[in-house]
């Protein structure tokens, strides 16, 4: 049978930190790689957005490193300032060891997408196992046909697909990705009618009320007119979710007032509806089909961080290596720094 026009050996879904770099590595290794995402932009939650003048990082705010891996893909945009150090705490203290996008967070993904056949505004539809390996439908052209799939979406959206699919799990692996769970987040991004009030740092984490964080864009440095990000709490997140947006992002406006001292001129409301792993797999991937492969991945792996969802895609790339027949650089583990 011949193979499909846009067949490749090797299939990422999701464009975030994960997919970036699982395609990279298999990129790397030799595959030929192709990258799916339904977002108009790269990275997930290294998100960024504009109103006017106004710029906002509206999801990651920053990125640390405590392994060497993680460390190492860091120091080359440390060195371009792609990554700049940014103290973002509630007393101005130093930290080294935390750095900020610029011009804004958006752009460390652009960075991790360099070289690699991305195809954004992509949203999959459907997975199947065909003769020849996986059929990915989509909304936008395909389907895409690959060898191996690599799944780095939140794992409620990757459990959907594997299930529209007729994809049944291994035994007993199903309980383990349904106890992944994740933290909702409402964002709060507000054009303000001057400087705010907030400390040098630019930052501030309240210990009460409904607000769990609030950035200066304009003195983090990513902003020319005055303008912050407001995250809301896990809690106050979940329980007004399906509320109106404008209305709770008033609510979240006016607590955050005292510490904004000035008037919003306009805002927006984002709703992160997998904004951090609350409970995630032990493990930094799973591999859930052999022939073909079919391997899950993504911040739903191994821990709450982005150095975590990075880990996972490093440990995707190593575990489908692993399956490609007589690859010289097949890793024996999974696992990673």
């Amino acid at each position: 049978m011949d193979e499909p026009q846009f067949h490749t050996q090797a299939l990422v879904i999701g464009a975030g930190i994960s997919g970036l770099v699982a395609a990279a590595e298999l990129q790397r290794a030799g595959l030929g790689v192709r990258v799916l995402d339904k977002g108009r932009g790269f990275g997930g939650r290294l998100a960024s957005r504009r109103i006017g003048d106004a710029a906002f990082d509206h999801g990651a705010q920053f990125l640390t490193a405590e392994g060497p891996r993680f460390a190492a893909l860091l120091e080359p945009m440390i060195r371009d300032r792609t990554l700049v150090p940014w103290s973002g705490s509630d007393d101005g203290a130093a930290q080294p060891d935390r750095w900020r996008g610029e011009p804004s967070m958006s752009a460390v993904a652009k960075r991790l997408a360099l070289g690699l056949d991305v195809r954004l505004e992509t949203p999959v539809t459907g997975l199947r196992s065909v003769g020849y390996g996986w059929s990915v439908e989509t909304g936008s052209g395909g389907p895409f046909t690959a060898d191996a799939v690599v799944l780095t979406p939140p794992l409620p959206q990757s459990l959907a697909l594997l299930d529209e699919g007729g994809f049944v799990l291994p035994a007993g692996l199903r309980p383990q990705l349904e106890a992944v769970d994740y933290d909702r987040c409402i964002a709060v991004l507000a054009v303000l009618e001057g400087p705010s009030q907030l400390p040098p740092s630019g930052a501030v984490t309240p210990t009460e009320g409904p607000v769990a964080w609030i950035a200066d864009n304009r003195t983090k440095g990513i902003s020319r007119a005055p303008a912050v990000t407001i995250h809301a709490t896990p809690a106050f997140s979940l329980e007004h979710w399906d509320e109106d947006r404008t209305e709770v992002g008033r609510r979240l406006l006016a607590a955050a007032a005292p510490r904004l001292g000035v008037g919003v001129r306009d805002f927006q409301v984002h709703g992160w509806r997998f904004s951090r792993p609350r409970r995630w797999h032990t493990e930094p991937c799973v591999r859930v089909g052999e022939a073909p492969q079919l391997i899950l991945a993504g911040d739903g792996f191994a821990g709450p961080r982005a150095e975590d969802a990075a880990n996972s895609g490093w440990a995707a790339a190593a575990l489908l290596l692993q399956g490609v027949s007589g690859h010289s650089t097949a890793s024996t583990s999974a696992r990673t720094d």
